[in-house]
Formats: structure tokens, sequence, C-alpha cells
């Protein structure tokens, strides 16, 4: 199908953080699996001085109407990893030396910048040869774009994804005036928000699809604790949320090879490093892998443990609170419980390889990135019970075999005594399944991208559309 994207960075063009990145990955991936994908960019002064990236002059010239000026832009095109890029210019707004902002602040008519640069988009989807089925745009700077798709009645698919609550493009509500809709759209139930325009909410609101990088993250971001203050506008547009794991950079986490001798040589090399004696199973917990107060119940749990089948290490700093229970732990099960405090790359590695289980007493952060980590090296988790976790991790059940670990449903030190005893009882060929189900998960960029076309195909079925050859 053809995909038309638009964001405001791209590797290795123009890039602040992940979202660049993020941006590559899923486009290129999409392309790989046989989609036709375009992507918009603005030119930036750093991506028109790049000799590196060659970018052509095209034909396409158009003017949009942004507030009561009607602004003209032209369109350059170039390739990265056979994506086709096409770049809208207009120095004024974009020949600047950031993206953002300079001098730590941001550009005051930042609004003014991407409103015109979301409106080149939709104006490029019209002059295109091959109209896109499907337009995806990527955090707050192209989110209202599906506002404009659903005015226009423009028969096209759009897909949010916000890459982060946290940066919403929230504007005082004069700038409404810039986007040249009409006045009901500032409203409640359109891109007002308390008083201000929001270009997340709204973008939120006039999708057809929001897709978030887990279910982790569809049930986290719901709630005031991770929603940002979008928390309500998600759970009243929760049918139309999509939970789909970003691709990991395999590249980056090497993994270690299957078999015991190898794992039995990371474990042996781990408890060395921990100061601990050798035996037993080898269970890791990180302070930053869960959600909640859960570290009272890892402490509280090791007094109940069968010290000749378990090992503990912990990583990462605990709370004030918890100091003095750690330091009773420390003195009391010297034997088979050590805490890093501070956890350098190589120190993670080897805990990652080293390890049999992974322990979340509490609700997993929403990315989940640890246990995702976790998975591919063959450790198998030990869960407790939240929203999205199935995603991630099943429970294991010895009459089908089916599941890749080990789930508790209350958050309490027996509930987690019980799965760790369960994990450590578990035969040793009923264990090799799940660690090889464990390791068979694909958190790539290639399974990202199929999980996105499969969306696509649904939303094109929902509308009666089908997708072009």
């Amino acid at each position: 199908m053809k995909i038309l994207m638009a964001a405001s960075e791209m590797a290795p063009f123009a890039r602040t953080g992940d979202l660049a990145d993020e941006v590559a990955a899923l486009a290129g991936s999409l392309q790989a699996a046989g989609h036709d994908v375009t992507v918009v960019l603005p030119f930036y002064r750093g991506v028109r001085e790049d000799k590196a990236v060659k970018a052509k002059r095209t034909k396409i010239k158009f003017s949009v109407p942004v507030g009561p000026s009607r602004l003209p832009g032209e369109v350059f095109e170039a390739l990265a990893g056979g994506v086709r890029v096409l770049f809208v210019a207009r120095d004024e707004f974009f020949d600047r030396s950031g993206l953002y902002g300079a001098d730590g602040r941001d550009y005051q008519d930042n609004s003014a910048r991407f409103i015109f640069f979301t409106k080149c988009v939709l104006e490029i989807a019209r002059r295109l040869p091959d109209p896109p089925d499907i337009l995806h745009v990527h955090s707050w700077q192209t989110a209202l774009l599906p506002v404009f798709v659903r005015d226009q009645r423009m028969p096209v698919v759009t897909v949010l994804t916000p890459h982060g609550l946290e940066f919403q493009g929230n504007f005082w509500s004069y700038d409404f005036g810039l986007t040249n809709l009409p006045g009901e759209y500032f409203s409640a139930r359109g891109v007002e928000y308390y008083g201000s325009m929001n270009c997340l909410k709204a973008g939120i609101l006039y999708s057809d699809a929001v897709v978030l990088p887990s279910r982790r993250h569809v049930a986290e971001m719901q709630t005031p604790l991770h929603g940002c203050g979008l928390e309500n506008v998600l759970a009243e547009q929760r049918h139309k949320l999509e939970g789909i794991p970003d691709g990991l950079d395999e590249a980056a986490w090497p993994v270690l090879p299957a078999g015991k001798a190898a794992k039995e040589k990371a474990r042996a090399g781990l408890l060395e490093l921990a100061g601990l004696e050798r035996g037993g199973s080898v269970f890791l917990a990180d302070s930053s892998a869960t959600l909640g107060a859960d570290v009272d119940i890892l402490l509280e749990a090791l007094d109940r443990l069968p010290s000749d089948d378990v090992r503990v290490l912990f990583l990462g700093p605990v709370p004030e609170a918890n100091r003095k229970a750690l330091g009773i732990a420390q003195r009391r099960h010297s034997r088979i419980f050590a805490n890093f405090p501070e956890v350098d790359e190589s120190v993670f590695q080897r805990a990652l390889t080293g390890s049999d289980f992974l322990l979340l007493p509490g609700p997993v952060e929403p990315g989940a990135e640890l246990l995702i980590l976790a998975r591919r090296n063959g450790v198998v988790p030990i869960a407790a019970h939240c929203g999205g976790l199935r995603q991630f991790v099943q429970d294991f059940d010895p009459v089908t075999g089916s599941g890749n670990g080990f789930v508790f449903y209350r958050e309490t030190t027996g509930a987690l005594v019980d799965a760790i005893r369960r994990a450590v009882r578990t035969p040793p060929g009923d264990l090799a399944a799940i660690v090889a189900s464990a390791r068979a998960a694909d958190f790539s960029w290639s399974a990202c991208a199929r999980h996105h076309g499969e969306l696509y195909s649904r939303l094109l079925a929902r509308t009666g559309r089908a997708a072009a050859a």
C-alpha cells in the first residue's frame, strides 16, 4: 500500500532525539516489507547545507493559507535507504540554527511554522501521482493533519503516533486563527484545551488510529500518572488506541548464544562479579523496570526463598524508605543476595546474559524495555499481572505447555514467593521450552512494520477502501 508519513525529524537528516531514529526505522522497515513509503520533512538549514543529502528540487509548488496570509512553498526530494523523502522549503520558517528553538528557548512562531508545514503535507498528498492510502503523522508537529483531512473530507486514512505525551504542541488561543478552521473546531470536542490550542489532543480526536508503543502504554496512558493531562481524552478514544512495540536496535544489544554451556559460563561470571555463592538459579530485578512500591515485596521475599535454589541480584538504587530493609537483607542473606546501586553498561550486559529469571514484583514500566531485552537472552520473566502485560508475558500452563513466563495476580510477598517456587520447581524440559519461547519473541523493526501494515489494512477495510497495488 502507499503510505505518506509526515514528521519533524528523521535520521539521518534532522535529529534531536529518538523520534528521528524511530521514524527512519519504521519507514525503512515498511519499505522493505513491500510498501511504497514517502516521508515529508521540513527543509531545515542543516539539511540544505549537508552535501551528503543531495536534495533535488521537484516541480511541486503551491501556496497554503496560514491565517490571513497565503504562503508559498516548494518541495525538494532525496532518498534514504530506499525511502523517498520530500522536503518542504520555506526559509522564513526553516532556515534557522535549531529545529524548534535556540539558546534554550522555543521559537515563538512554532505554531505558525508547523501549521504551515502540516498544510503543505496535505497539498503534497493531493498532488502525488498516486494518492496515498495512509497518512501517518508523528508527534505534535503534524498532529493537526487529521483535523484538516476530516474538515476537507479527504478519502484517506490517518494514523497518529504521539512519540511521548509530554510534548503536546500547546499554544495560546489566538494561534487557532492560523489554522483557518471553522470556529466550531475550537471547542472541547476539537483543538481547544483549557482555553489553549492543543495539537496533540486534536490529533487524538480526529485520527483514525493512535499508535502507542505497547499495550502497557495503552493501559497506563489512560491514568493521571502517565497521561500528561490527556488521560481522559485517551480514555474516551480507547477504541482507536493501538499498542505496537517499537522495534529494538538489535545491533546495540548483543544476544547470548543459546545453549547450556554458554548460560552456565555467563551465570558463573555474574555470581563471581556479585560476590555470591555458586549454585542455584539467578533471579534479576531492576529498580527501573517496574512501577509502584515493589522493593519491599522483594526484600521480604528473601526470608522465604529456598537458599539452595535461588540467587537474587538487584540492580539500581532503592528508595530512601527501603534503605534500612536493604541493609538488613544484605547482612542476613549475603550468600544469595547482592545489590548494585550504580550500574554501568558492562554490569547490565553481564546481568542480562547471566540471569535465569527476571523478577517484576510490581507493574512493569510501560515500555517494558528490560523485559524485552531479557526475553531475547532467554531470561524467563516472573511478573505481577497488570494491564497490557499479556503482550509480553503469558503464564506458563504445564498442561498445555503454552506460555513464556510466570504471572502472579496479587502484589504481595506471598504471591511473589509462590511464583518463584513454581519457577524453580518446573521440570527442566518444560523450562527449556519456556526459554525457547522467550527467545523466539520478535521485537524487531520488521515485526513493528508488520503490525503497522496489519493495522493499516484493518483501517482501510473498515472504511471500505482497498489498498492501492
